[in-house]
This record gives structure tokens, sequence and C-alpha cells, in this order.
């Protein structure tokens, strides 16, 4: 758990603290850009503030009364005639004589900067042109000492370190809650799958989520539940499979027995001969029965179509189940329109056919009517079977078509089969791309459903 969210906070913080870093120096950098401005501005002004008194009276008192208010400012004031000399002054330093000299004779009215080295220098200074009767007679000099600007800076530098370490700590406390956020549902599903993949499929995810992480956690969930139904699912299998093979070899080793150690009667040898011989075919077809869903199973399982004629498939139908429905005492009735066609394969549509005729068989009583009817439907074509018979229970319709489930769960062996008719049948129908439904009521009887998609529905005669 830990190593998850420490990688994500990892991960966020150095994605969020990189932002504002860049956003700090960015953000100084104006702010410090801006301030100096501001100061040459102000600087600036206050030359030129004192340049339009002067040009008023330009007389040794107004002179004096400039450099003395300058005196008492954190500024100061020099002011020159046209050759440089020096007509007042409010500075006690001798370093101004450089910044006097570098200015140039033409000089904007607006004034310009002198000295702008504000890291490096003793002062910053800017001068402004006096002008009487239109001529430059004199000029204003405005110096300020740099320390002040550093000092400015300094306490801007103190505000940017103390925010920025509010902003580290409040984005640690946001990053805390937002990887473990992220972290623990991610956890408890990596737990999930590791559950899962030791066979224990009784997890629980929380389904309150409306994001990528609720549809995978419903989708742990879905998998889950869907593995646990397969797990059920083989094991009953592999134990329904283990009693029809047992039961099978059992009477053919019992019989058999019999037949070897026993001296018996011709007609006692015949009987269970013959019993050993319909064991036999049990298991055979029960072989077989497995060989085909297992290579459905694999995808395996070659459909050869072509078009069949209804009218006349059927009628071969009829021919060979009349007998059987007669021995049994029960009807048996064929309803096919003329000129119904199917694209199928005849082989795999007549087990269909049998299977399902051979389960109606099965499960009526004598008198018992079993109807087999065709019709075409928006281009489809609708296969039903329905018998009379004793029905099937309601609790036992959804699974009906499972492998090896039976509705006799005594697995009585009086009415014969594997318990793999309908399963073959389901998975023989949907290899040709139709659909399987059935309704029964105890008492009244069954109907299954066949879809299969009409000629004009089909490209392709022949599929894998």
């Amino acid at each position: 758990m830990k190593k998850l969210s420490i990688k994500l906070g990892i991960v966020f913080f150095l994605i969020i603290f990189s932002l504002e870093i860049f956003m700090f120096f960015f953000l100084h950098a104006a702010l410090v850009d801006s301030r100096i401005e501001e100061e040459f501005f102000s600087l600036q002004a206050r030359g030129n503030a004192h340049r339009d008194i002067l040009e008023k009276h330009f007389e040794p008192d107004t002179i004096s009364h400039v450099t003395l208010m300058e005196s008492e400012a954190n500024t100061d004031v020099v002011i020159t005639d046209m050759n440089g000399q020096l007509l007042g002054s409010s500075v006690k330093s001798i370093d101004i004589q450089d910044h006097i000299n570098r200015s140039d004779s033409d000089i904007p009215r607006d004034g310009e900067v002198v000295d702008d080295n504000w890291k490096e220098g003793k002062f910053i200074s800017t001068v402004s042109p006096i002008d009487i009767n239109g001529e430059t007679s004199g000029k204003v000099f405005m110096f300020q000492e740099t320390a002040s600007i550093h000092s400015l800076i300094e306490r801007l530098n103190r505000h940017f370190i103390l925010t920025g370490l509010i902003a580290v700590f409040l984005t640690l406390i946001v990053i805390i809650f937002l990887s473990k956020g992220l972290a623990k549902p991610l956890i408890r599903m990596k737990e999930a799958t590791s559950k899962i993949s030791k066979g224990d499929f009784t997890i629980s995810l929380p389904k309150n989520r409306n994001d990528e992480l609720g549809d995978l956690a419903n989708s742990i969930s879905q998998l889950a539940s869907d593995l646990n139904y397969l797990t059920q699912e083989r094991n009953d299998f592999l134990a329904s499979i283990s009693h029809e093979l047992r039961t099978p070899l059992t009477y053919i080793k019992g019989y058999a027995d019999i037949v070897l150690k026993r001296n018996l009667s011709i007609e006692d040898r015949d009987k269970y001969l013959i019993i050993i011989h319909e064991e036999v075919n049990r298991l055979s077809d029960l072989i077989k029965d497995l060989f085909d869903l297992a290579k459905m199973d694999k995808n395996s399982f070659v459909i050869q179509k072509r078009p069949i004629d209804l009218t006349d498939f059927f009628l071969k139908i009829e021919q060979k189940f009349s007998p059987a429905f007669q021995e049994k005492e029960l009807e048996f009735e064929v309803i096919c329109p003329e000129g119904a066609v199917i694209i199928a394969d005849p082989a795999r549509l007549e087990q269909i056919i049998f299977n399902l005729l051979d389960n109606a068989i099965k499960h009526s009583s004598p008198g018992a009517k079993t109807f087999l009817s065709i019709n075409n439907k928006k281009k489809d074509v609708y296969i039903n079977v329905r018998d009379n018979g004793k029905g099937i229970p309601e609790e036992d319709l959804p699974y009906i078509l499972n492998r090896f489930y039976r509705v006799d769960k005594s697995r009585t062996r009086s009415l014969g089969g594997t318990g793999l008719g309908l399963a073959i049948v389901k998975e023989l129908v949907l290899a040709h791309g139709g659909t399987i439904a059935v309704k029964s009521k105890e008492g009244i009887g069954t109907e299954f459903e066949l879809v299969f998609k009409g000629a004009d529905n089909i490209e392709n005669d022949t599929i894998s």
C-alpha cells in the first residue's frame, strides 16, 4: 500500500513542484522588474518636478530651497549649469561626478536615466533639462542609493520564500490525500485480483464510483462472478462426466465378469451380452457427444452450409421418426409451407431436429402429440418443436440447455440419454448464427423455438 501511494505522491509532487518553481521564478522576475521600473519612474518624476520649479525661478534662493528639501529625503539632487558647473547639491558623496559627466548634452524634455546599474552600482540616477526661453540653461540630477533597492528586493525575496514554503506544505498535504485516494481503490483491486488468482472469488469492491475506477471495479467483480460460475460449471461437468463414464463401465465390467466366470445358459449369456452391447453404445455416444462439444469449444467445429429445401427435408424427417412415435403410441405432425429454404448444414440441422424430437419422445406419455412447424417471418426461418408432454419445472428452465443438466436430479437411467443432447443443440444453433429459446409449463408441455437467418440474409454458404 505504501509503495504505490509513495510512488504516486512522488510523481505528483515532482510535477506540481516543477510547475510551482517555474511560476514563482516567473512571478518573482516580473515583480522585481516592475518595482525597479517604478523606482526609476518615481526618481525621474521627482527630478521633473524640481525642474518645473527651477524653470520658473532659476535663482540661487530657489536652488538652495530645492537642495534643502532633498537633504531631508531618501533621494538627492544636484543642479548644474550646461557646462557641468555645480550650482547646488544635497549629495555628500564625491562619487557623483562620474554620473554628471555621463549625461548627454541633448536631453529629452521628459529626462532620461543616466545610470541604471542598480545591481552593482552605488547610485541610480536620472537627469532632467532646465529650459528657459527655449534654451537649456541647466540640468537637474536625481540620485538614489541602490541599497534601498536591494533592501526592497530582499524583503520581496523573503515574502516569496515564505509563500513558497507554505505552497509546498499545502501541496504535500493535497498530494498525500490525492495519492491515497487514488491508491486505495487500486490496491483493493490488486488484492481482489490476487484472491481471484488463488481461486477465492468472494471479493467485494465498492460500486459507488461513476468514473473509470468504478468501471474497473465493476469489471473485476463481473470477472470474479464469471470465473466462479465457470469453476462451478467445470466442477459439475467433471462430476457429471465421471458419473456418466463410471455407470456404463460398471455395467460392462460387471456383466462381463458374469459371462466369463459363470457357466451360463445361452439365453442368459445373450441377455448379458445385449446389456454389455447397449452400454458400449451408450458409452460410444457419450464420447462422441463430448468430442463434438470439445471441437465446438475450440472453434474447430466446421459447419458446411448449403441451401436446403425444407419441404423435402422435413418430409424425410417425418418418414424417419414416425415409426418411433408410433412405437411409443404418440402422434407426430409436421407443418411446413411450400418453398421454404434455409442455408444450413443438412447433417447438423438433422442432428438438431433429431435431439429435440428424441427429447419429446422420452418425456411424453402415450397419446401425447408433437408438432414440428416451420414459419417464415421477416426473412427469418422459425422452426418450432412443441409437445404436450409432462413439461419442465420453471426453476429448471434457465439451466435446461446446460451440459449434463437433468430435470431428474436422481439421474435415473430409465429414460437413457447422456444429458448432453440439448447442450449440443444449443451449440449447433449458435454455430449457424441462429438463436434458441424454450418455453414450458408442467403438465402442459414444452416448446423449443429455433430462429435461423433465411436464404436472403446469408452472404456466405460455408463458414468455419
